[in-house]
């Protein structure tokens, strides 16, 4: 039947396409209007990307960098830090031990046995930094680039630069299942065209509102046929109109999304084996397990970028309770472990490991000196010295790059900007941080501003 001739009424068509348009408008699509998709600068090494993000600040010391003198001198003053002449420093020893990996040796606490033993798919940087000492900031910065100002987040770039092989999918999604600070700027397009931003995954009963169509199939495809010759046809005069082009782009999407994301969040068809390998229950959808295996599954549909971001409440409800006692690191770390080398696990047994890059992060670190004075149990933020790491495509294992000095204070050896974490990700995925670029109010914009190095040191 002719759209044309259909008895929908505008105001019933309008009405029939709210659900979607609701849905619509965070899209993800990049093969719109017949164009294909982007090309890389050169061969990548790694196809997709999946970031383990953990909000709030993990301990260096305490988790991937070990300090022997943190243990000897535990309790003993190092002076007055700069800048607050009334706070003597007392340094404070980890909280857990440190053991080698059995296969390349590199040392991990005891709060990530399972981390540790596939520590020789990774390369461990010791040596990173960033520029702020505050969360949103740090963590804005860590996403985009910037500390103060709203710009295109690391996954938009990826979107833009390199599109979705699956069109009814977004090429950016970002499971959340609570709001992480920064806010949605942090997967944010802002100036890139809109169909590059984060599509956020709620865990739960709703993951994306309005995914359910509010009217039979057959109905809605005739709406969304006459909404798409309606915009197509204002879109002829109006080809720099890129808001409308996202606009159309994001109605595409969101139909796709109906077919297929129902399907890939439903983990009722994974095996006890593979629910059992991440700790995962089909009870608990909201877990950290439940959500990483998720987030498997949308890289297996083609998306190109997935971040989990593992916020799990309120603020301080998360890493960040180490300002009350660096023990609560034990909770947060026991909800990651099991899942996050168990992504590891999967997507090598299912030949996956060699296009899937696997990015393992945080905002900063946390002092190597007790918060509140001798015999405290609480870290405060440390921008100054972290460690992340990255695993899968690409990347030389069993790495340790970068070195920071006795205490874990200040890198002495290899730093690595969050500028040059961004230029080697985006190398891996074949694409040169300088010459990735968007034209906006009359300048070059790029992820890495003016800076950045790729650590080709950790590449395979």
């Amino acid at each position: 039947m002719s759209i044309y001739t259909s008895n929908i009424s505008r105001r019933t068509a309008l009405q029939r396409t709210a659900g979607l348009a609701a849905m619509s408008v965070l899209p993800g699509s990049s093969a719109v209007l017949g164009r294909e998709l982007p090309q890389p600068h050169f061969a990548p090494k790694a196809k997709q990307v999946i970031v383990l993000y953990m909000s709030g600040g993990y301990s260096h010391v305490d988790t991937f960098d070990p300090k022997p003198r943190l243990a000897a001198e535990h309790d003993t003053s190092i002076g007055y830090e700069f800048g607050r002449p009334n706070f003597d420093r007392y340094l404070k020893a980890a909280n857990w031990q440190f053991r080698p990996n059995a296969k390349c040796g590199t040392e991990v606490s005891d709060l990530f046995p399972h981390i540790r033993q596939q520590m020789h798919e990774c390369a461990l940087i010791r040596s990173m930094n960033c520029d702020h000492i505050d969360h949103g900031e740090a963590t804005l910065q860590l996403h985009t680039g910037s500390t103060g100002f709203a710009m295109p987040s690391l996954g938009s770039w990826l979107n833009y630069g390199l599109g979705t092989s699956n069109p009814s999918m977004p090429g950016h999604v970002v499971i959340s299942e609570h709001r992480p600070y920064a806010g949605p700027q942090i997967w944010d397009s802002i100036f890139l065209p809109g169909k590059h931003a984060g599509v956020q995954i709620t865990p739960g009963e709703t993951p994306i509102p309005n995914l359910q169509p509010a009217t039979s199939k057959t109905k809605q495809d005739l709406e969304l046929e006459l909404l798409s010759s309606l915009n197509k046809q204002h879109l002829t005069n109006r080809e720099s109109d890129n808001s409308l082009k996202a606009r159309i782009s994001s109605f595409e999407t969101a139909q796709g999304l109906q077919t297929e994301a129902p399907e890939i969040m439903d983990l009722s068809n994974e095996t006890q084996a593979t629910l059992d390998l991440y700790g995962a229950t089909q009870e608990n959808p909201t877990s950290y397990a439940s959500q990483v295996i998720m987030a498997r599954r949308m890289i297996e549909a083609g998306v190109r970028f997935v971040e989990v971001i593992d916020a799990v409440g309120a603020c301080r409800d998360n890493w960040d309770s180490a300002h009350r006692d660096i023990a609560s690191h034990e909770k947060y770390a026991k909800r990651v472990d099991q899942p996050t080398a168990a992504l590891i696990r999967d997507l090598k047994q299912r030949g996956l490991l060699d296009d899937v890059l696997i990015v393992f992060c945080t905002e900063f670190g946390r002092t190597p000196w007790a918060q509140d004075g001798k015999g405290t149990k609480s870290r405060a933020h440390h921008p100054h010295a972290f460690s992340c790491w990255l695993a899968g495509a690409g990347i030389k294992g069993g790495t340790v790059y970068g070195e920071t000095d006795d205490i874990g204070n200040k890198v002495i050896h290899n730093a690595v900007h969050v500028h040059d974490y961004h230029a080697t990700i985006l190398h891996l995925m074949g694409l040169d941080h300088e010459k990735l670029t968007y034209r906006h109010a009359g300048r070059d914009f790029r992820l890495t501003d003016v800076h950045g190095h790729v650590v080709h040191d950790i590449l395979s």
